[in-house]
């Protein structure tokens, strides 16, 4: 049996995917959850063989986390009294809700299509442990994109990777989507801080740098600026 956690916001579509799985005689449902927090407990608590989680849910930094089992714990950057680069450091032990590496299997990852540009730093190197399948897909898609993943195929949508192709360069690294990223959900500072295990002053530095670069005078505006050009 495939067991399967499914990771998704809307309570209607996750409910009628679980039905549809759960009708398979080799797919166990084992948990249904529609947060990041409850993702992670749950990922501790059942360690599917499948999780099939939505794209929104989590910053493509916690999709690798939980898919790479039995790595160190990330690393935080801090950044020095003054300025200047930010260094890397070895965290404290965390707490059971903070974020961390977790026991799953492999990740289906169901993806809007505007959102393909976000997945160039995952596709290659993470596809037997990453499928990526675009929201829109038949529903018998996503069935057999779990057991493929259970079988350590790889499962990838081909029109996610044309758009993904087709997004104009960003000038944004893949650290500062990622807080350009959270932002956009209306996290201050110190929450972004936390959700991406980087300290408040680092965060205002890629801020910063994420301003200058479209142009934008607030967070905000960065936001909009970066989403209306493809980036985000």
């Amino acid at each position: 049996m495939v067991r399967t956690l499914l990771a998704l916001q809307g309570g209607l579509l996750r409910g009628a995917l679980a039905q549809l799985l759960a009708a398979e005689h080799d797919i166990e449902i084992v948990g249904e959850v529609d947060s990041p927090h409850h993702l992670r407990a749950a990922v501790r608590a059942e360690r599917p063989d499948v999780a099939v989680v939505e794209f929104d849910m989590l910053t493509v930094t916690e999709l690798v986390r939980l898919a790479t089992l039995g790595v160190a714990e990330p690393v935080v950057e801090t950044t020095p009294a003054g300025g200047g680069e930010p260094t890397p450091t070895t965290p404290a032990p965390r707490s059971p809700t903070e974020p961390m590496t977790a026991p799953v299997g492999s990740l289906l990852v169901l993806v809007e299509q505007r959102r393909a540009g976000r997945l160039g730093p995952v596709l290659a190197e993470h596809g037997h442990r990453i499928g990526f399948l675009s929201r829109d897909v038949p529903p018998g898609r996503i069935v057999d994109g779990v057991r493929q993943l259970a079988e350590g195929r790889v499962v990838l949508d081909p029109d996610l990777v044309l758009a993904a192709l087709e997004v104009a360069d960003s000038p944004l690294t893949n650290r500062e989507r990622e807080v350009l990223d959270v932002v956009a959900e209306g996290h201050p500072v110190q929450e972004i801080a936390e959700r991406l295990v980087l300290s408040a002053g680092t965060v205002r530095n890629h801020l910063s740098r994420i301003m200058a670069k479209t142009g934008a005078r607030t967070r905000w505006e960065a936001v909009r600026i970066a989403r209306e050009s493809g980036w985000l």
